[in-house]
């Protein structure tokens, strides 16, 4: 004897077809609205990155011109550290965590279809 599931595969196969779709469409709903998030840490990502090149190349050049001049000068100081503030604010927004609430819909239909599957197997 068959699974309920494969006679419906077999029988109705349009039904599975508008069920994938539904979760294809729910995936979306979802992503869609965590896509920001996701779209906001990578930029956040690659600010950090650029920052910190930044910042090690001001450095270096502050070192060599600090090692040349006679007297020091507050900017030798003040170019780098902006651009390492710039970096260090980047990564704190990167790190940032996904909102708890991402794919739940989606979480509780699947657990909900793999109660409804579980039912179905345990009457057959």
């Amino acid at each position: 004897m068959l699974h309920p599931i494969f006679s419906i595969l077999i029988h109705r196969p349009e039904l599975v077809i508008d069920h994938v779709a539904g979760y294809a469409a729910l995936v979306q709903e979802e992503a869609s609205s965590v896509g920001g998030e996701v779209a906001k840490r990578v930029i956040a990502w690659g600010v950090a990155v650029l920052g910190l090149v930044v910042f090690l190349v001001l450095a270096g050049v502050a070192a060599m011109l600090g090692a040349m001049l006679e007297q020091f000068h507050w900017i030798l100081l003040v170019a780098p550290g902006a651009a390492l503030a710039l970096s260090v604010g980047a990564w704190t927004v990167a790190r940032k965590r996904l909102p708890a609430q991402a794919f739940a819909e989606l979480k509780a239909q699947l657990d909900a279809d793999a109660q409804a599957l579980r039912t179905i197997g345990a009457r057959s």
